[in-house]
């Protein structure tokens, strides 16, 4: 089967990495999906969207030097690509998630500190 820039293909998720998914679009032709490809949202893990043998449609972004560049989330339908939630929804997502950060973020500095403690040690 031959393919070309811009069509619209169905594929299976044949591995994943942390950079993206590799797509068998026939048996033999497989594509790279670039993580930044995979949704309109920020994607932290690809494997919250995607999961190996899964059946999805692709968008063909580039065919160059044996390389097939792939896009699903340009495959979807625009219409589907809107986003349907509010700014207060997005806003609240985007809270939770720099929370989420700031936590990470705080228990990592606290156990190089050696504890809450900040380091400092009481003498007795």
């Amino acid at each position: 089967m031959s393919f070309m820039v811009g069509q619209v293909v169905e594929g299976k998720i044949t591995g994943i990495t942390n950079f993206g998914a590799f797509v068998e679009i026939s048996p033999g032709v497989t594509g790279l999906v670039h993580i930044s490809e995979v949704a309109d949202v920020y994607v932290k893990d690809i494997k919250d969207f995607v999961k190996i043998n899964d059946l999805i449609k692709v968008k063909i972004l580039s065919m160059q030097d044996g390389k097939i560049g792939l896009s699903i989330r340009q495959a979807q339908p625009k219409i589907n690509r809107q986003s349907k939630q509010s700014f207060e929804d997005k806003l609240a997502k985007f809270l939770k998630d720099s929370e989420e950060r700031q936590s990470e973020l705080k228990r990592s500095l606290d156990s190089k500190r050696g504890g809450r403690g900040g380091g400092r040690l009481s003498h007795f």
